[in-house]
């Protein structure tokens, strides 16, 4: 007879997978790269951090530069903190760009910069 769970009674479950020799080790709590110098979020994280952080999408970043002055903010939004001032042709690597705003790295800092500062 075979029971609902779909096995025989009395079956072992079969593995998907197997452990590596030494098993999972916990090497005590997890830490997290700091997030101002490293772009991640929970939707979507630097396709570097791979394995060392969980996002739902990892992205490579897109090499761009600022066409004319402008402000690296905390958040999408011109209220937001400034982090930075970044200067015409300063090099942006873009992972999003979403309601006139790009998410990226500038300067070794992670932050948002207006899309319409933004070119190519």
């Amino acid at each position: 007879m075979i029971p609902t769970g779909g096995r025989p009674s009395g079956s072992s479950p079969t593995p998907i997978a197997e452990a590596p020799a030494g098993g999972f080790p916990l090497a005590g709590p997890s830490t997290h790269p700091d997030p101002r110098t490293h772009a991640y979020r929970q939707d979507l994280a630097d396709i570097a951090l791979a394995g060392t952080v969980i996002a739902s999408h990892y992205a490579e970043p897109l090499q761009c530069h600022v066409a004319r002055a402008a402000a690296l903010k905390a958040g999408p939004s011109a209220e937001s903190e400034t982090l930075a001032e970044l200067e015409p042709g300063a090099s942006i690597r873009i992972l999003d760009r979403s309601r006139g705003w790009v998410w990226g790295y500038a300067g070794g800092l992670v932050g948002y910069v207006s899309a319409a500062a933004v070119g190519a």
